[in-house]
């Protein structure tokens, strides 16, 4: 199975959706993603945008989600930045705390006003 990510004008994910590979591969049998494209646009419409994402992030770094945004420059899907001080990680385009998160037993929540990591007591 192929997964697709439909985008809007401003390359943000819509939905993403699973193609059989039938539908995707040329006469000899090799999968192409323009072939996937041609499908979905025929089957949901011309004016519509798709980009193949790996559920293993084989490509383009992370399996889309709705909400991701396809960096046409990086060849991403990088996820929506969760605070404003998160830094973009250039290795694996997730978002990454401006202080790691505590490495021991504990759980903990950010706290964006304080720029740290509070202990999560329940």
């Amino acid at each position: 199975m192929a997964h697709f990510a439909e985008l809007n004008i401003d390359n943000i994910v819509q939905q993403v959706l699973v193609v059989s590979n039938s539908d995707i591969v040329d006469s000899n049998g090799i999968e192409s993603e323009e072939i996937g494209i041609g499908f979905l646009k025929k089957l949901l419409g011309a004016d519509t945008t798709w980009k193949q994402t790996s559920y293993n992030g084989n490509f383009r770094k992370n399996y889309a989600g709705i909400g991701y945004t396809y960096d046409e420059q990086r060849d991403a899907f990088i996820p929506p930045k969760p605070y404003p001080s998160w830094i973009l990680n250039e290795d694996t385009y997730l978002w990454d705390p401006p202080i790691p998160y505590p490495n021991d037993d504990k759980q903990y929540y950010w706290n964006e006003e304080t720029l740290s990591w509070v202990i999560f007591e329940v």
